[in-house]
């Protein structure tokens, strides 16, 4: 599968590639060691003149100060973006943030809009999505137990959410929450935006993730809602529209996900095929010459550009005829990037040896904070089930779930 890509996006491609190469990815290391406030304050720099080049927010349509880019067109950027920790960010195209402005595009009032879309869209401010609870398996969204009482014209929130990305700094979070719970399973829950001061909104911990506890956008939170009080006003979409925002949200979230973890893998077996090419077993050896790494070459570059066309391929359907009818291949791509991307992340480090353990290369970040591909917006083993359930329906066989 090619695609003969307009002249404007393969400028953009080569001006954005540029600018990755030459703001971000030499200090990306010294900014992963820095508190997140003292980094901040570097990557509003880069924000600057990400602005000041006219790269700012790729996603946003124009008339929102974007560059208009459909979600195909949006795939190669976001790739050469992954290629660094910070690219996302710097764009102001990263999770949850992304997901949210899409969101709230579509389906918040005018009133919340003006006071959350623009400033979020213009990168004065952050976000968060508040959906699973540890009490719940994430894999069953109609299930929680965080309700969302209506008295007069306030809701009323009480409720245990954890994996609430990017929580911390975060100025408003988007809540999942039952508020009908005598209604059927798909209207039981509504999505209500909560501004992080409202009393009641209890940031317990970040998360420790495998011996770490991120900060700002690259933490996951922990939030106790105690008789947490906002405006009815503040609801996202209709009363019991929670499950059905909850899939439009997440079909192109998936999409997101894996086009970034496409730049991941490309940064990666870059690193690999370096290591491979210089590092010298003996006078006259290096390590390419073992048939072994010559195998994770070879088995990483087909994954990725079969990943590659897959993703593109899903972006372009959902361009055209929506996440619905992509269901399938947003199911596909889940499982099968996620998977490609740990395969070629550990045939790196296995590469690099004792060096890719160390957080002296990106590679040990990468494994500890993507493990969770496989996991969140969907465990792969679910997307799988449901894959199957669909293609076995088309041979007149029906399957429930579970």
């Amino acid at each position: 599968m090619t695609y003969n890509l307009p002249d404007h996006l393969l400028a953009l491609k080569q001006q954005i590639g540029e600018f990755v190469a030459q703001e971000i990815i030499p200090g990306e290391l010294e900014l992963l060691e820095m508190p997140f406030n003292e980094a901040a304050k570097v990557l509003a720099q880069k924000r600057a003149i990400a602005k000041s080049k006219g790269l700012f927010a790729p996603h946003l349509p124009k008339t929102h100060g974007g560059l208009g880019l459909s979600l195909f067109e949006f795939a190669f950027i976001s790739e050469i973006l992954a290629t660094t920790p910070f690219g996302h960010y710097v764009l102001n195209c990263q999770a949850p943030d992304i997901g949210n402005m899409e969101l709230m595009m579509r389906y918040a009032s005018e009133d919340i809009k003006n006071t959350f879309l623009k400033p979020l869209m213009a990168g004065e401010i952050r976000s968060c999505f508040s959906m699973t609870e540890p009490s719940f398996a994430g894999s069953n969204p109609i299930r929680m137990g965080t309700t969302a009482i209506i008295e007069g014209d306030e809701i009323v929130i009480n409720g245990h959410k954890w994996f609430t990305t990017a929580a911390d700094g975060a100025s408003f979070a988007i809540v999942m929450a039952i508020t009908a719970p005598e209604a059927s399973a798909y209207q039981r829950a509504s999505m209500i935006l909560v501004p992080a001061t409202t009393p009641g909104f209890n940031l317990k911990r970040n998360i420790s993730i495998m011996g770490e506890a991120g900060e700002g956008y690259h933490s996951h939170a922990e939030i106790i809602y105690e008789n947490c009080k906002v405006p009815l006003a503040n609801l996202i979409g209709e009363l019991g529209s929670g499950f059905k925002l909850a899939q439009e949200r997440l079909g192109p979230g998936r999409i997101h996900h894996c086009m970034r973890w496409i730049g991941i893998c490309e940064r990666a077996f870059d690193m690999m095929c370096h290591r491979a090419a210089t590092r010298a077993l003996s006078e006259d050896k290096r390590l390419g010459h073992q048939q072994t790494i010559q195998n994770w070459i070879a088995e990483s570059r087909v994954e990725i550009d079969a990943s590659r066309m897959m993703v593109l391929a899903a972006a372009e359907k959902i361009d055209r005829f929506g996440a619905k009818e992509a269901k399938n291949e947003i199911s596909g791509i889940k499982f099968y990037v996620a998977g490609v991307l740990m395969r070629v992340l550990d045939r790196a480090l296995q590469t690099h040896g004792a060096l890719g353990m160390t957080d002296d290369l990106l590679l040990s970040f990468w494994y500890r904070h993507e493990r969770g591909a496989r996991i969140y917006d969907g465990p792969d083993e679910v997307h799988k089930s449901a894959l199957a359930r669909s293609i076995l329906k088309g041979y007149g066989l029906e399957v429930k779930p579970g």
